[in-house]
């Protein structure tokens, strides 16, 4: 920032007291039974008042470890809620596939398949058929 003001200052020591605060905290990682890979998304459909994009997110897990989440804005726009959903699966689908190889490369496989758990009927719908549809707008 070129000019910062009273503001930004006032921001800044609240996100610098927020981490101090915080310094302890973190995820804890357990020893698990299972070495199932699942997955959960979700995605809200124009969410954002100013530019009408959705925004999804995804959690990843290793038995009952956290391996991975992200929440972003989407890049395009969508027509309905149906295709929200449907990017936001494609997204964790590609993070899981990199996480899979990414076991393998450490010789720990995975030989079971990864669920994604998603909400939207419409999106599980094309996960399973990825045809044209008769409920999107694609």
């Amino acid at each position: 920032m070129h000019g910062p003001c009273d503001p930004h200052f006032t921001a800044l020591k609240r996100i610098l007291r927020y981490v101090r605060g915080t310094l302890d905290y973190g995820l804890q990682l357990h020893v698990s039974s299972t070495t199932q890979l699942s997955a959960y998304t979700d995605a809200d459909w124009a969410g954002c008042p100013v530019t009408c994009r959705s925004t999804s997110g995804y959690c990843v897990f290793l038995g009952g470890n956290l391996l991975s989440w992200s929440a972003k804005r989407q890049v395009t726009l969508s027509r309905s809620s149906a295709e929200a959903e449907y990017r936001g699966v494609a997204n964790v689908v590609a993070e899981t596939a990199w996480i899979r190889n990414l076991l393998c490369e450490l010789h720990t496989p995975l030989f079971t398949a990864t669920l994604v758990y998603c909400d939207n009927v419409s999106a599980v719908y094309m996960s399973a058929n990825p045809v044209q549809h008769q409920r999107t707008q694609f």
